[in-house]
Order: structure tokens, then sequence, then C-alpha cells
């Protein structure tokens, strides 16, 4: 497997090493190892047996070696990842395989740019499977990158059960959450707005918005964007009624704070998100949502199990939650709807899926 992978802070480490455990469940044979990519050397060891530190190619040549003693690899692309314009270098990688590829593509644009298309075009020309994790980005690949339907297979992202009665005091408000690496694009300013909207209806909920900021944002403009958002809150009047929780937190805390929420909002700004680990996990623990109409939340919700609405609609935010929040029976119906749908995309079935798409694939090379 190669992608970046913890201590690395972000959604893709947590999802390669979600999906490495899935696949190589004790008893199954299977043994799944690591090439992580870093930003500077790391210390190896346990299942990452090498590193690719990105832009360098030396790296890239020991991976590529230790790949070579491997069935099969996949990997998991998004832009800017492995160095390069737009992660061009990713291809150095695809074109020195001796194995097997299947690729998984976490980001597929509406308008990609002329280098970002040439990239995912060579990627699909290589790969034996491409994996996507929704029907919208399989519609896209095959509109946008004309690649053919058959090699695209549609995987849930994967999420763990987090099934548990909300324990709420008695007269304490309602608690709704978002979560993930926090910067600009997120939409956190629209929440905000949201529950201020919904405090002067008279309809009061706390606003938790946990995660720590993007290494990216940090480095480029600090913490400016998070006091902005507690600047607005106190502007808005709901000072007290949004907490800002930055800390990092262990995959059972953070397990724990999604039980606590009564609802999970995501009111991203991106119209382009075919893929979302908050939106499945919050499914996942049986949360209704709010999201604004990304891909991704449009085919996963249109079931019932959460509320889409437009982006940067504040008033539709608040409706949306005021609905959730204060109408009987409502979050309790969209609860059952997310616990009855999420069987597909807990991380056993995830995991057996995959499995059997590695072995289709070098089934397919021995007969060919």
């Amino acid at each position: 497997m190669v992608g970046t992978y913890p201590p690395t802070a972000c959604g893709l480490a947590t999802f390669t090493s979600n999906l490495r455990a899935a696949i190589e469940v004790p008893g199954s044979g299977w043994q799944a190892d690591v090439v992580r990519i870093v930003d500077r050397p790391q210390t190896l060891g346990g299942e990452v047996v090498g590193q690719w530190v990105a832009g360098d190619l030396v790296s890239l040549a020991r991976s590529l070696q230790t790949m070579a003693s491997y069935d099969a690899v996949l990997l998991q692309h998004e832009y800017g990842l492995f160095g390069g314009a737009d992660g061009e270098q990713v291809l150095a990688l695809v074109y020195g395989l001796d194995v097997p590829l299947l690729a998984v593509v976490h980001t597929v644009l509406l308008g990609p740019s002329p280098n970002q298309r040439k990239i995912l075009d060579h990627i699909m020309e290589v790969a034996a499977t491409v994996v996507v994790q929704s029907k919208a980005a399989r519609s896209r690949l095959v509109a946008v990158h004309g690649v053919d339907p058959s090699r695209v297979v549609v995987v849930p992202h994967g999420a763990a059960a987090n099934f548990y009665p909300l324990q709420r005091s008695p007269g304490g408000r309602p608690v709704v959450l978002s979560w993930g690496l926090l910067g600009p694009g997120k939409g956190i300013e629209h929440g905000i707005g949201a529950i201020a909207a919904l405090h002067e209806r008279g309809l009061d909920a706390t606003y938790v918005v946990a995660g720590q900021t993007h290494p990216k944002v940090r480095a480029t403009m600090g913490e400016r964007y998070r006091s902005q958002l507690v600047e607005l809150a106190r502007e808005l009047g709901v000072a007290d009624r949004v907490q800002f929780d930055g800390t990092y937190r262990d995959w059972e805390s953070l397990r724990a704070l999604v039980r606590s929420a009564d609802a999970v909002l995501l009111p991203y700004d991106s119209t382009d998100q075919v893929s979302s680990g908050v939106l499945v996990e919050a499914l996942a623990s049986a949360k209704p949502v709010v999201a604004t109409r990304f891909p991704h939340a449009e085919e996963l919700l249109e079931r019932g199990a959460g509320v889409t609405v437009p982006h940067r609609d504040v008033g539709a935010m608040a409706d949306a939650l005021a609905r959730i929040l204060f109408e009987p029976g409502v979050a309790d119906g969209m609860a059952a709807i997310a616990q009855r749908e999420a069987g597909a995309f807990l991380w056993p079935a995830v995991g057996a899926t995959y499995r059997s798409l590695i072995y289709e694939v070098l089934r397919a090379r021995l007969a060919g």
C-alpha cells in the first residue's frame, strides 16, 4: 500500500491505516504492508516497510525495489501528495512498477487542469483496476477522462460501526459537530452563522468544531483562520455556543466525540467532493447529517439519512438543523435509516471487497 500513514495527521493517512487493517484480518492469510509518503525521512518499523520522501527520487527508487517483492501495489492518489506540479512525480512510481497496480482515486475533478488530466490519464492507463468511492466519481472519470466504465469499480470509503445510544444530561443543549483538519474551504463560518440564526429564533444549540489546523494551512497562515472563526462567533453573539477543540484525538477519543453529537454538519464550500470520510463515519455512527450539496453527500443522503442544502446558504442550514434538533422524531428517523444502510460501508465488508479485487487482478495476470 502506498500513501500517507499515521502518525501523519490527515484523513488519507487514517484511511490507509484502516484499509490496511481491513485487508490483513487475522486468519485471512493476507499481508498488507505500507510504503509511506513523508515530507522528511522517518523511522521504519512494523508494517511500514519503506518510505518515499515527497520529491526525492532516490527514496522512490528504494521504495520501488521494496515493492518489487510484493504481489500487488495499492496506490492512494491525491493531487499534490507526491511532489512536482500537481503531484506529477507519482508517474515515476506508476511507470517504475513491475507488479500489478490498483489505484484508489480519492479526488476526481469536474474541470481538471491539463496537467491534472494528464496525471490521472496515465495512472488509469497503467492501473489494472481503478477504485473510486462513489458513483459520482465513477461517472466523472467516464465523462471527463473517457475511461472504460468496466475498469472503474466503486468501493465505499469504509467506516467503523459506532452505534451507541446518545446520552445527554437533562436540559442540555443539543450538540452539532463538525470535525476534521481545519482550513479555508471547510465552510465553518457558515455553520457558525447557522447556529446564530437558530439562536435568533430562540433555538439554542452548541456547535463543536473539532480538529487541528491543517499542517499546510498552518505553515502558510498560522492560526489566522481559526482566529477569524472565533471572532465571527463573538460578533454574532454565539461565542458561548461555539466550542473550538483543536486537540489531537486518537481513534477512540474521536469515536466518543462523534457519539456525543446530536447531528453532524458538513458545511463544505467545495462542489467537487466525491469522497468524504467524515460523512461516512457520521452515518456509521447513526448521526443525522446536514451537508452542502457536494456529490458524495447527495449520493449517500438521498434516502433520508440526512439533508443536503445549497452551498453557503446559512438560512437553509439553520432550517435543516432546526428540524433535526427540535422536531420530535426527525432525528430518530434519520438515525435509523443511517444505521440500516451502514452495513455496506463498514470496514469488514470493504476489506473483503478489496481482497476480491486484488485476487481477480492477480488471477487475470496469471491467466494472461
